[in-house]
């Protein structure tokens, strides 16, 4: 796949930003598919925030035939905890922590860069900011769940250790069920982590409800810098 930083869809704020937002898409889509998102978080304007939305690398999907699309790793067996790929995520990750460099070097502080995901995304998101040596702002993980969750406790970062997390899923996924979730949220509380967590009354996909929880709980995770005369 290359070492090169992933290419992104950008949406930047007309003000200079005071936080960055990466956002990982899942299985099949690509950076284009949470970007209509951004309006409906009602973030004020007071608040300026970057949002990058990667595209992950095509490969081929064992569960799909080995047909080649954007994919975070390959899921190689429908039972999702029985095989993992964890070389792929371990490329994703890094191809990540790349992306989180190139804001830092530009000048935005990790404390003010919030990793997310969806599915796949949150799988890759959850797994890079869990484990980065800087510490983030927070970390949100949307319909996902853990699959590196047994060599969590070794390889976690101290610095992390208190980076809020927002976890989302829904009652009724068909992709990722709800007890795969649940059981990463169980295993986030065992390691004392500041969780936040609901469900909601929904398949593979997010919803109203879901979208204006993840607007507050941003407005929660950045700070704005305050005017300097």
């Amino acid at each position: 796949m290359g070492n090169a930083v992933l290419e992104c869809v950008e949406i930047n704020p007309d003000a200079d930003p005071v936080a960055v937002v990466i956002w990982l898409h899942g299985l099949g889509a690509d950076g284009h598919d949470f970007e209509p998102i951004v309006p409906e978080l009602n973030l004020p304007p007071a608040m300026p925030v970057r949002f990058l939305f990667p595209h992950a690398p095509r490969r081929a999907v064992t569960i799909n035939l080995g047909m080649v699309m954007r994919a975070w790793y390959d899921i190689l067996d429908m039972e999702l905890s029985r095989k993992v790929d964890h070389a792929g995520i371990l490329e994703s990750a890094e191809q990540l922590r790349q992306l989180v460099q190139r804001e830092e070097d530009a000048g935005m502080p990790t404390e003010r860069i919030i990793l997310a995901g969806f599915s796949q995304g949150g799988v890759v998101a959850l797994h890079t900011a869990l484990r980065y040596p800087r510490r983030l702002a927070g970390i949100l993980a949307l319909s996902t769940y853990l699959p590196t969750a047994e060599t969590l406790e070794k390889e976690r970062s101290p610095e992390n250790a208190g980076t809020p997390i927002m976890m989302g899923h829904g009652r009724f996924d068909d992709v990722i069920p709800l007890e795969y979730a649940r059981n990463a949220k169980q295993r986030l509380l065992e390691l004392n982590y500041d969780l936040q967590w609901q469900d909601y009354p929904m398949s593979h996909q997010v919803c109203a409800a879901e979208i204006n929880d993840i607007g507050v709980w941003l407005k929660s995770r950045i700070i704005v810098r305050e005017k300097t005369t």
